[in-house]
């Protein structure tokens, strides 16, 4: 049942202003921006305010479907946080966390209707408590016994597998659907602009200029959920190495202030393989800010990458992105469209009896991710580039 069929659009008075509550995960951000979409076509005259984390608010730049942006910081409290919202005047407010603080953040704001997941502790201080989806799926982490058990049957069950109405858009569309929205997925979008890319381009030197552009190919090997997220460091090299001895590719190596040690070793492997006769290897781990990570997955031809944060936003961004998909599911929180899309996205996946296990790092010997081989990794980027090259 879609929550616009348990809370009729008559129960909420139309609203001037919307307030909504986001999310503070990178990926989750990025997979709630098709409800965004849908609530701006049902609600086209209102105004739609996002409230988030400072170090996701220039996600929102240029984002036809979100009028303004209202930030907290890390150690703020529920009550600073209401007393800025208050004179806002908010008539509704569309939460995307389950937590009971972005509810008691709301309803100390006195905003008069709050839309929510029905969730302990938090029920009573919503209006309109939203029932979770019959489709949803828990992402119940594997326990060790568990893990063996599977891996040591002489005849093991096939691996989850989950249906498309379980990914995790589906989630933030129904809440959307309670104000009216059309609970169809459509893709995730982030808006960069053309003068971004330009200058991201600029800024780290990729050659630009003459009759054809030369490829960019992004690499992303961290993962901030933990290693279990983590394609072994060693074939992300080998994949690069390859694709370089083939496609005479830039590489730009990307990722957070944290991974800069990694993605440098990464990039002086590359560089040392001399693999190429002029494509050049750039680490930006640490240099970029997030709006400059968004020009610059932009500026690439494809990505690879771990399932993480940057995977969500190449895709928002329109950039295809390849895969290895281990502990995690690309069924409940893949790139793009829950379902097939028109986008040349490539998801590989062992299909191990224990995955996805849900962990953050391995009990055993890998092998959802070791079973993914650097040929897979080299044959998917090809095949992108092959598709889009047959756009163009």
């Amino acid at each position: 049942m879609l929550a616009s069929a348990v809370y009729p659009q008559s129960s909420i008075l139309n609203p001037q202003r919307i307030l909504v509550r986001g999310v503070n995960w990178l990926g989750d951000a990025v997979m709630s921006t098709p409800a965004l979409q849908r609530l701006r076509e049902a609600r086209p005259t209102s105004h739609i305010s996002m409230l988030t984390h400072q170090k996701l608010a220039s996600l929102w730049t240029d984002h036809p479907d979100v009028d303004g942006v209202l930030t907290f910081e890390s150690g703020e409290s529920i009550f600073q946080i209401a007393r800025r919202l208050r004179p806002e005047n908010f008539d509704v407010a569309l939460l995307l966390p389950n937590s009971p603080r972005s509810a008691l953040e709301v309803f100390w704001a006195g905003i008069p209707h709050r839309i929510g997941y029905a969730r302990a502790w938090r029920r009573f201080l919503l209006t309109h408590s939203v029932p979770p989806r019959p489709e949803r799926v828990r992402m119940r982490k594997r326990s060790l016994g568990e893990i063996r058990r599977l891996i040591a049957s002489s005849n093991p069950p096939p691996a989850r597998a989950f249906p498309a109405e379980a990914h995790h858009i589906y989630d933030y569309l129904r809440l959307a659907a309670v104000l009216g929205a059309n609970p169809e997925p459509v893709p995730p979008r982030l808006v960069v602009r053309l003068d971004e890319v330009e200058a991201i381009k600029r800024r780290f030197e990729f050659p630009t200029g003459g009759d054809e552009s030369p490829l960019l190919l992004g690499l992303n090997a961290g993962a901030e959920y933990g290693p279990a997220k983590r394609w072994p460091r060693e074939r992300f090299i080998a994949t690069a190495i390859a694709l370089q001895k083939q496609t005479n590719c830039h590489w730009w190596i990307l990722g957070s202030r944290a991974d800069q040690e990694l993605a440098s070793a990464i990039a002086a492997e590359i560089q040392a393989s001399g693999a190429a006769s002029s494509g050049s290897v750039r680490s930006l781990a640490g240099l970029t800010s997030l709006r400059d990570l968004c020009a610059a997955l932009r500026a690439c031809d494809v990505v690879l990458t771990n399932d993480t944060g940057p995977m969500h936003v190449a895709a928002a961004v329109g950039t295809p992105v390849v895969v290895p998909f281990g502990s995690s599911s690309p069924e409940l929180t893949g790139p793009g469209l829950p379902r097939p899309a028109p986008q040349a996205h490539v998801l590989l996946n062992s299909r191990a009896p224990c995955a996805p296990c849900f962990r953050r790092r391995c009990p055993i010997d890998f092998r959802c991710m070791m079973n993914i081989s650097v040929e897979q990794a080299v044959a998917a980027v090809l095949h992108v580039l092959s598709l889009r090259s047959s756009l163009r």
